[in-house]
């Protein structure tokens, strides 16, 4: 069957798993009668929670006798390390782009990464039946994107079309009858190419596996595109890693491709099909499988280096082991590692001690789902806070640089522009009015500058602000930037939380802890209104006596805690703290929890 290879890219929330959707029913691949979940692409848990896509995955549909193999893939920039290799297994491109915000940052990486592979884009201007939505402005700056990014006069000719996946429809006018897909399923097969792998079906197997999975029963799941020849179950191939060495020999158990939402088996695999192949035990991401016969490994596109690390230890608090099963660093170590393998974007690497890991990676999104993973799968674990990653280049101290875009009410431009450019050591690029009451602003920051800065964005605009950020580039030190300002309330016992002693307690700070919860000295249980830490009794009950008198008697009414969630407690926290996640629990508390010990501490910091 003739077959089409697209991947379908683009920025955080523009609509790319709605539309595939859409593309899966109107290309038949559903029953009439089948129950299918909105956004049936996103199967992870946390995907489905929070509504991002996180990994990417391929899916098959047909249309008129070919075959059009799609691959959703993630729009949050802290993911794009698997955006990155998805490229190399595709012929094109479909770029959605949100008719109302126009092209952000998301949006420029992915598409520098299509161009530079070549691939020619097919720009869909998504939800144009928004309000808000300007298509000819999101169109122009798509064009002028594409130039800056030094894109071909090939590339630059790119087709158009406007679409609302929630609507269902493509059309390649604005005032077209907007009833169904078919305009952007003919676009495909006309615009993108065959694959060029089709006509190198007779010589040596040979398929660069681009993305890791597991199955229960078959074990060890490779996927990628076959770059030449063609193979079977039961078929001998071996592995190459990217500089050539033999990885393993190993014979195929079953070939697996995409179609729907289901991998099922399939008689054979040939050039140009993107499939799933069975039976290895040690090949990975960006090996070569080939046939025995081959000596060179296949190019592999080299990924961006993380930006951020953190310190994954043991769980070493009063509390530990009472809510996970997996509470060794030798068990840590080995989940770690395995994440590692099939994401590459993440680096592992071992600390002298022993208990523990600095895990580095694109930004704090992606450590934050793989903290949510591990806890979900019972791991206790103890979190540092997150550390910027340096370079040096002539001698010189580079830090990461962030572009931030940010759309806020006219109201609050002042207090954000203040935030960034002030005690963050950001510059400002660009700033002008969005429409509807709305500015856009565009700055550069350092990545120190951003970590922790979300949660006080949101507060700053009330909660209608949108930042989005990306990786811009490195520049030279730009010295110290301060961190948090308040200081903590910290518990100077151990014991289960008392209702009169946190009302009492409430004139200090916020809150972190309700009534009746199990506390431990060094534990932080809220947030001192002053800028010193602060050591509390959390425990003090009333004093009770056989007399009664008048004005003992208050009500002791608590102010509801402030509960923060992952991310936010990984950003909030101090170089001296850490955060304890457990499957049902997450603790802030001092890295020592003997105030003597952290008095010594401070003194030889000091």
């Amino acid at each position: 069957m003739d077959t089409r290879n697209i991947a379908i890219i683009a920025h955080v929330d523009h609509g790319k798993t709605t539309l595939v959707d859409q593309l899966l029913r109107q290309s038949g691949s559903f029953r009439e009668n089948q129950a299918v979940a909105e956004r049936a692409m996103d199967s992870n848990d946390i995907e489905r929670e929070r509504g991002i896509t996180i990994l990417a995955k391929a899916t098959s549909v047909e249309w008129k006798g070919t075959r059009i193999n799609i691959v959703d893939t993630p729009g949050h920039a802290d993911f794009g390390g698997e955006v990155e290799r998805i490229l190399s297994m595709v012929d094109g491109v479909c770029l959605l782009v949100d008719a109302a915000e126009g092209p952000m940052p998301q949006t420029k990486f992915v598409t520098s990464k299509a161009l530079a592979l070549g691939l020619r884009p097919i720009v869909v201007l998504n939800k144009v039946d928004k309000p808000a939505a300007e298509p000819d402005d999101a169109l122009t700056d798509v064009f002028d994107l594409f130039a800056n990014l030094g894109a071909s006069d090939e590339q630059l000719d790119f087709p158009h079309l406007y679409a609302s996946g929630i609507g269902g429809w493509a059309d390649e006018a604005l005032d077209g009858p907007r009833q169904d897909m078919t305009a952007l399923f003919d676009m495909i097969l006309r615009h993108v190419d065959a694959p060029k792998q089709v006509g190198r079906a007779d010589e040596p197997f040979q398929m660069l596996a681009t993305t890791l999975g597991a199955d229960p029963f078959l074990g060890r799941l490779l996927t990628g595109r076959v770059e030449s020849g063609r193979a079977k179950a039961g078929d001998t191939l071996k592995a190459l890693s990217r500089d050539g060495k033999r990885v393993e020999q190993f014979r195929i158990s079953k070939v697996l491709a995409a179609r729907g939402l289901n991998q099922q088996p399939i008689d054979e695999a040939v050039a140009g099909d993107i499939v799933t192949i069975s039976g290895m035990t040690k090949a990975t991401v960006s090996d070569t499988l080939c046939a025995p016969e081959v000596e060179t490994a296949l190019p592999s596109q080299p990924i961006d280096p993380p930006t951020i690390s953190v310190t994954f230890g043991i769980n070493d608090s009063p509390l530990a082991g009472r809510d996970g099963k997996k509470v060794q660093s030798r068990v840590i170590r080995e989940r770690l590692m395995k994440e590692a393998e099939s994401n590459v974007a993440i680096r592992v690497d071992d600390t002298p001690g022993g208990e523990a890991f600095v895990v580095s990676g694109r930004g704090e999104l992606q450590m934050g789902v793989l903290i949510e993973n591990m806890r979900r799968e019972g791991f206790e674990l103890s979190i540092s806070r997150p550390r910027v990653i340096f370079q040096e280049e002539d001698g010189q101290r580079m830090e990461p640089i962030e572009e931030v875009i940010i759309d806020v009410d006219d109201d609050y431009t002042g207090a954000v522009i203040e935030k960034l450019t002030g005690d963050r050591k950001g510059e400002m690029v660009d700033m002008r009015p969005a429409g509807h009451g709305k500015t856009r602003i565009i700055a550069h920051v350092p990545s120190r500058g951003l970590i922790g800065y979300h949660g006080e964005f949101m507060t700053d605009t009330r909660g209608n602000g949108v930042l989005n950020r990306i990786f811009h580039g490195w520049a030279s030190y730009k010295g110290s930037i301060q961190g948090r300002r308040q200081g903590v309330l910290i518990s100077m016992e151990d014991g289960v939380s008392v209702a009169y002693a946190l009302w009492n307690l409430e004139e200090r700070g916020k809150m972190f802890i309700g009534a009746q919860e199990q506390i431990y000295q060094g534990m932080i249980i809220g947030e001192h209104s002053r800028d010193n830490d602060l050591e509390v009794n959390p425990l003090k009950g009333k004093k009770l006596t056989n007399v009664r008198a008048s004005g003992t008697d208050d009500a002791v009414r608590l102010t509801p805690p402030m509960r923060l969630s992952l991310e936010e407690a990984i950003a909030y926290i101090n170089d001296d703290e850490l955060v304890e996640v457990t499957p049902k629990s997450i603790r802030l508390r001092k890295r020592h929890l003997d105030p003597h010990e952290r008095k010594r501490q401070a003194r030889s910091d000091g």
